[in-house]
């Protein structure tokens, strides 16, 4: 058997060779079927016999068992079959796992994809400059960073950018306030992230704002009419205005608070392991799709109304109206990403674009693409907007502008506290240092609130539990964290009693039990779990792989006692079998951005 050969590839070609043989026929291995025997059925690998029948001229069962009786008599590898109907269903040898086995072990990066010669952005994160990060933010991050490394280990070139919203009519209402009830407060003053300073002043704001409507209906102003015209709103689009008009006093104090934002942010993303290659923001990208409105207008596809405003009519598409300018010349939120993305595609000459938004944008992003269709990029279809569900908690969901939302920061810090308190409870930390032990401590709790998060489907809406995600046992971060520090702990062991398990443990004749062909199968699926995750955008799929091997290894641990078997080769061959577990698991829990501890 070729070492590089998986049991797919390797199946089709001994079979495309039974076909040649038995019927004289040259049946392409490609056009043969071949997959992973139902759990149901005896076997490791199925042939479909169905095709074949125009050569063989016989019935399903004499086919198949004329083609299985060729492989087992013809091949080591093969050690049996049976056939189902039209299924022809193989079981491989200890020869055939072995040789596969040796060939896991012996490949350095097992699971990295080859390149592909595909560049591919990545925008994530994308926050307003007017209050912290927060629970849904954290699913984005998240997400972004775990898809951007899912799509590295399927050999494309990554670039990793965050388009920060810093404009707008949101940091008005933070700057208004600060103003007015600040005194002049800053981060250092009050001893708070900046982030969270400026977040406190967005809901000062709007806490006046509806105190004046409030007011103004009790003295008999519509409610519609009152939040329309509070005083202090019209304060904020006031200074909305002569920030465009580049006032320098107000200009001054935005460059203020958003540095004081900026610096939170910083730390929020190094403490949850984010980083980007590029970071746009919105104050010097929205006027990027300014030409692109010309150019609409000039290609007739789009329309200036009376007022000066510029519309593109989707409505034989299915869709609406789409305001492209306001008629004072200014743009709105689709006209920048409408230039952004020309300018990204022809930067970097982009084979893809993926931008991580939650699924409350799907409409406007579905007009994006057909827009750009319509000013003639061809690059258009290679925008994928990765549509995510919201983060919901036991008590229900979260209100920004009232200040109920679940801030990243203190999250970070109760998974810390809770990882702490479950680990001291075991009582296994004693003879690590202080330092030791609250590093394990962050990156149990981060770890946990990685691996809840991403181990769902990202289209769907979540429930998000803080205790549930650091369970020690069950489908958790912690889990397979613990299953990591045991075998390292196994594995410390046998180097101390200078025991080798290199790819030379591994032997051709080597008896293997059921559970071992188990774990070697589920190894050799890690390069097809990178390539479907890495189609489907979903590092769920990695993760709940992940947390599948990991609880394959604690029930053959549970079965086997590895350190007490006598015959040196065989000890050797598990020791290098669950030394390659661990690297898997170290591979694809880095894909979720998790650490796994040597010691627990």
């Amino acid at each position: 058997m070729e070492m590089n050969i998986n049991p797919e590839k390797f199946l089709a070609e001994k079979a495309a060779e039974a076909v040649r043989t038995l019927y004289g026929t040259d049946f392409g291995q490609s056009a043969l079927q071949v997959q992973v025997t139902r759990k149901e059925f005896e076997g490791d690998y199925t042939l479909v016999v169905f095709p074949l029948l125009k050569v063989s001229k016989a019935s399903p069962e004499a086919t198949g068992n004329a083609i299985g009786a060729y492989l087992t008599e013809n091949y080591a590898e093969i050690s049996g079959y049976n056939v189902v109907k039209g299924f022809l269903n193989i079981s491989f040898s200890t020869v055939f796992w072995n040789g596969l086995f040796a060939a896991i072990a012996s490949a350095d990066d097992f699971g990295q994809l080859p390149s592909s010669g595909r560049t591919v952005m990545v925008e994530f994160s994308s926050p307003n400059t007017n209050k912290p990060l927060h629970l849904g933010h954290i699913r984005n991050n998240l997400l972004g960073w775990s898809v951007s490394r899912l799509l590295e280990a399927n050999g494309h070139r990554v670039l990793k950018v965050n388009l920060v919203n810093d404009r707008g009519i949101h940091i008005c209402k933070s700057m208004l306030a600060w103003l007015k009830t600040g005194n002049g407060e800053t981060p250092e003053s009050s001893g708070k992230k900046g982030d969270h300073l400026v977040g406190d002043y967005y809901v000062a704001f709007n806490d006046m704002y509806k105190a004046e409507v409030d007011r103004m209906v009790a003295e008999g102003t519509p409610k519609e009419e009152a939040e329309k015209n509070a005083p202090i709103l019209k304060e904020a689009q006031a200074m909305l205005l002569k920030w465009e008009q580049g006032d320098e006093e107000t200009v001054a104090l935005w460059k203020k608070m958003n540095g004081w934002v900026y610096d939170g942010f910083d730390k929020t993303y190094r403490d949850l392991g984010i980083s980007f290659d590029r970071t746009y923001y919105e104050s010097q990208t929205y006027l990027f799709g300014k030409a692109l409105v010309q150019k609409g207008l000039d290609m007739g596809i789009f329309e200036k109304e009376a007022d000066g405003s510029v519309w593109c009519d989707l409505t034989a598409d299915g869709l609406d109206r789409k305001l492209l300018l306001r008629g004072d010349g200014t743009s709105v939120y689709i006209t920048q990403d409408l230039g952004t993305a020309e300018q990204r595609f022809t930067e970097y000459s982009l084979d893809e674009h993926v931008y991580v938004v939650g699924n409350e944008q799907n409409y406007h992003f579905q007009v994006l693409k057909l827009i750009l269709k319509k000013l003639g990029f061809a690059w258009a279809d290679n925008i994928y907007h990765l549509s995510y569900g919201m983060v919901e908690l036991p008590e229900g969901k979260m209100k920004s502008r009232e200040g109920t939302v679940v801030d990243a920061d203190d999250l970070i810090e109760k998974m810390y506290c809770t990882a702490k308190e479950t680990s001291l409870e075991l009582g296994k930390l004693s003879d690590m240092s202080q330092d030791e032990q609250e590093a394990l401590f962050r990156m149990i709790g981060l770890g946990a609130l990685k691996y809840f998060i991403i181990k769902v489907d990202p289209k769907k809406t979540m429930l998000f539990d803080p205790k549930e995600s650091i369970d020690f046992n069950g489908n958790t971060g912690p889990f397979i964290q613990y299953t990591h520090a045991r075998i390292k702990s196994i594995l410390r062991k046998a180097d101390a009693a200078g025991l080798s398990y290199g790819p030379d443990a591994v032997k051709p004749d080597m008896p293997l039990s059921p559970k071992e062909i188990r774990i070697i199968k589920m190894l050799d699926f890690f390069p097809g779990k990178i390539a479907e995750a890495g189609a489907a955008y979903s590092p769920a799929v990695i993760a709940n792989y992940a947390y599948d091997i990991a609880k394959e290894f604690n029930q053959y641990y549970h079965d086997t006692p590895i350190l007490k078997e006598e015959d040196a080769g065989m000890l050797r061959y598990r020791l290098a079998l669950i030394s390659k577990v661990a690297q898997v698991l170290v591979k694809a829990m880095s894909i979720l951005g998790i650490e796994l501890p040597e010691r627990m």
